[in-house]
């Protein structure tokens, strides 16, 4: 009986072997754990390489004197020494984050044990237990991906950093390096953005709201919710009470509902620019790390005015666009849109819109450059061309006039002869040689606009004629600098000429006179303007382009739907947005007259009502193909507008090209043959169109002497 008792029962043994076993492997987990941390605090980074390495790449973008406009990607502050950070901040963040920080060493176990109490009883992750230092090791080496594999490592990462680093330089680099929301890193960064100065003055309340963002920046911020970020300080200063770290009286005393935040800077039009331009960074630099210093040509006066004209002017319950170019291309001013929150959409460069009489500027440069005169004697008189006949937006012909007199007040009929004479496709050979990058059909309606076009390209094919026919390329980024390194710098290309000096100056002199006494009367500044309308069918899109004092804008107004807006012609209200943006723009600079002067029409117009009215009276299919006229609706409107055509089936407004080019020393006035053939897609001019020769792009000798010798100035 002896013997039987000292038996051990089996499960008894496998129980104390179990035990055995779970502390040979505590213990060898122990060890692996301190050998790992100890590796791990080895292979840190120092204290001072930990403070200059910003997590992803900051890039200011700057107007053309250097004021900030938009910072994309993280924005970092000063850094401040743990002896500058505010108490208050300090404590605040303690409180609410990690209330028993200076008695852990990088790992809450009691932290630990709650979020799995929370986790059973509530059956979701609702509480972490991540402490300050295990959050620096998330922000600074590894992901927010929550997983336990994670979620381990940064443990380990906890503890060395806690070997490494003193508890004050923990809380420091946290402090400095934490997001708080709007790409803000660190409370410097916060403190600016939120409350407009530095975080070395921070009160408790500010401190307070700054703490509380961490937790959720996006559901806390105060540019976002006010009332969130509120009520979180208040929970904070709850917490600092009941740590101890404030009084009782401290905490009645401080109200976040009365903290004054910064006013958040204006970035709406502009970002219609930003969008643009920066995507070109790609391109120049091959930077991917270092902060960047974007400058780019916006002016800022010049944006304002573009934001307030369009604002003004385009329709209710419509869109408009404005881009404005100086001479060299340097984009001064975008506007894609009537608000830039509500639609980031751009229709100053994106959009695909039709043109209308806008676009008989590449019928008269062809023709002027094929031989023709301002002054040459043409007839307005009924015309079909293969079974589509053009009207007049006044519904009659008034016979024998000029080129002059036929384009002042965009008569369709000429400028649909004129076409046929030269050659649609060297029409549209003419628009592709001066940067319309979209398809040209060459069916005959396509002179009065019927092909869809960007108001970039428009614009800059105005300003290539202001620039005395050498090609203007728009670009919106001067240079690029990092820590104070230049590291890419525009440089202006002045080498292709597109048409003979001469016919830019015709050209120019005959779109004064469209200004002077023509449809575009209401874009009048009181000192010399060039310009042209546009207007297409039933008034879906109003268009003005035009350029002075070495400014060339382009206006577009219209719904994004094409639907018909009552009253809408380009010599109207894009018109007055061109000239109440122009009238601030060219303010400041000198008044430049054109080297041809202004040569009034044979006749002008006595009945008022016909300025401004649509430029024709067209109506085509999808296709291009003239609509038979027992086939329009009886309230369909007569001509519309320039181009005169149907509503298009998506969403596409226009865009806009910069303004002339450079002005400095004389380009050499032989036509770049070789480019412009590149440009067109075309093997060479068309043998077949009719043109004066003209040696070394020199007028003929019959031009007037005054043409001869002149050369335009925008």
């Amino acid at each position: 009986m002896a013997k039987a008792s000292k038996i051990v029962p089996r499960w008894r043994r496998w129980l104390v072997l179990g035990l055995r076993l779970t502390g040979v492997a505590a213990l060898l987990g122990i060890i692996a754990l301190v050998v790992t941390v100890y590796v791990t605090e080895s292979q840190l980074p120092s204290f001072d390489e930990l403070k200059s390495s910003p997590n992803g790449q900051m890039i200011r973008v700057l107007a053309d004197d250097g004021t900030p406009i938009v910072s994309l990607g993280p924005s970092y502050g000063e850094w401040l020494p743990y002896a500058q950070i505010p108490q208050v901040m300090k404590d605040a963040m303690v409180a609410v984050e990690d209330r028993r920080f200076r008695n852990h060493p990088g790992v809450d176990p009691i932290g630990i044990a709650r979020s799995f109490q929370v986790r059973i009883t509530s059956g979701h992750w609702r509480q972490g237990g991540s402490t300050i230092t295990q959050q620096l090791a998330r922000n600074i080496f590894l992901s927010s991906t929550k997983k336990f594999g994670r979620k381990a490592r940064e443990m380990v990462l906890a503890l060395a950093l806690e070997r490494k680093f003193s508890k004050d330089q923990v809380l420091e680099l946290y402090l400095n390096k934490v997001y708080f929301g709007g790409g803000a890193y660190g409370i410097d960064a916060a403190s600016r953005k939120f409350f407009g100065h530095g975080a070395s003055t921070l009160s408790l309340g500010e401190a307070a709201i700054i703490a509380g963002l961490v937790k959720a920046p996006s559901n806390y911020s105060p540019t976002a919710d006010a009332q969130a970020a509120v009520n979180r300080a208040g929970v904070v200063i709850g917490l600092m009470k009941e740590t101890g770290k404030i009084s009782a009286a401290e905490a009645a005393s401080v109200d976040p509902r009365t903290v004054k935040l910064a006013p958040e800077p204006n970035q709406n039009s502009v970002r219609y620019f930003t969008d643009w331009a920066l995507p070109q960074l790609e391109n120049l630099i091959d930077e991917p790390t270092r902060p960047l210093e974007v400058w780019t040509t916006i002016d800022i006066r010049m944006q304002k005015a573009a934001d307030a004209a369009i604002a003004a002017y385009a329709p209710r319950n419509a869109q408009g666009a404005l881009i404005s170019l100086d001479r060299d291309g340097a984009v001064r001013a975008m506007v894609g849109g009537k608000d830039y929150v509500t639609s980031n959409y751009n229709r100053g460069v994106t959009a695909l819109r039709q043109p209308g009489s806008s676009f008989k500027l590449f019928v008269y440069l062809a023709a002027l450059e094929a031989g023709h005169r301002p002054s040459d004697r043409v007839v307005d008189e009924p015309i079909t061309i293969n079974g589509w006949s053009p009207r007049n937006s006044s519904g009659r012909n008034a016979g024998e006039m000029d080129i002059r007199t036929a384009f002042a007040y965009s008569v369709n009929t000429v400028a649909a002869k004129i076409g046929q004479e030269v050659g649609f496709s060297t029409v549209a050979d003419m628009a592709r040689r001066f940067g319309i990058s979209t398809p040209i059909s060459t069916v005959p309606s396509m002179v009065l606009g019927s092909n869809d076009v960007h108001l970039i390209d428009m614009t800059r094919a105005f300003a290539s004629v202001a620039n005395k026919g050498v090609a203007v390329t728009p670009y919106g980024i001067t240079k690029v600098t990092s820590m104070g390194e230049t590291i890419y710098s525009h440089e202006v290309d002045r080498s292709h000429v597109l048409v003979a000096p001469y016919v830019a100056a015709e050209m120019t002199d005959l779109l004064q006179t469209a200004v002077a006494t023509g449809t575009g009367k209401a874009a009048q500044i009181g000192r010399p303007v060039a310009g042209k309308t546009g207007t297409t069918s039933s008034n879906k899109d109003g268009w003005f382009l035009g350029f002075s004092s070495g400014l060339t804008t382009g206006v577009w107004m219209g719904r994004d739907d094409a639907k018909s807006i009552p009253g809408l012609q380009g010599g109207t209200l894009p018109a007055r947005a061109f000239a109440a943006f122009m009238k601030i723009a060219t303010a400041g600079r000198p008044v430049e007259a054109f080297d041809t002067q202004v040569t009034l029409p044979e006749w002008q117009l006595d009945n008022e009502s016909d300025f401004g009215q649509p430029d024709n009276g067209l109506f085509v299919d999808p296709d291009g193909n003239p609509i038979p006229p027992d086939q329009i609706a009886p309230d369909a409107p007569i001509g519309g507008g320039d181009a005169g055509l149907p509503p298009q089936s998506e969403n596409d407004p226009p865009q806009t090209a910069p303004d002339g080019a450079d002005d400095g020393a004389r380009p050499d006035e032989r036509l770049d043959r070789k480019w412009i053939d590149r440009m067109t897609g075309s093997p060479g001019a068309d043998p077949n169109r009719p043109k004066r020769v003209v040696p070394n792009g020199s007028a003929p000798a019959d031009r007037p002497r005054e043409v001869q010798q002149s050369r335009p100035t925008q």
